[in-house]
């Protein structure tokens, strides 16, 4: 029964960290766009460099919502970590459409506030 318990706490302590370090990596690629956003506005590289940053913003967000769901899993903890993580990925889905779409009046208050929920969710972390 001890080996149970003792499993189930270090599998939960290694979803959590797993779960921290996908969140850090989603912010740090947010901020990231934004410092590739103003490249785009004064070189000629920034459209190439902004454009593999939303891909790789875009897997971030999915790495979030696999680790949400292997911190929830075995250990059997809330599931508020995975609803946080696939609205994340909804709110990234809209940005790569407004971006793609080129509706600058929406793309740059949704990547702030994405930064924002970013940078929340690490902290609550």
């Amino acid at each position: 029964m001890a080996t149970q318990v003792t499993t189930t706490t270090e599998a939960r302590r290694d979803g959590s960290s797993f779960l921290r370090i996908a969140i850090a990596l989603q912010t740090l690629t947010i901020f990231l766009q934004a410092i590739s956003a103003g490249l785009l506005l004064t070189t000629s590289y920034g459209e190439t460099l902004h454009g593999i940053g939303a891909r790789v913003m875009y897997g971030a967000s999915m790495l979030y919502v696999l680790a949400a769901v292997l911190a929830w899993k075995p250990g059997g903890g809330s599931t508020r970590p995975v609803w946080h993580a696939s609205g994340f990925l909804a709110l990234a889905s809209v940005q790569v459409v407004l971006g793609i779409a080129h509706v600058p009046s929406v793309h740059l208050p949704l990547g702030v506030l994405m930064f924002g929920l970013s940078l929340l969710a690490l902290a609550r972390r």
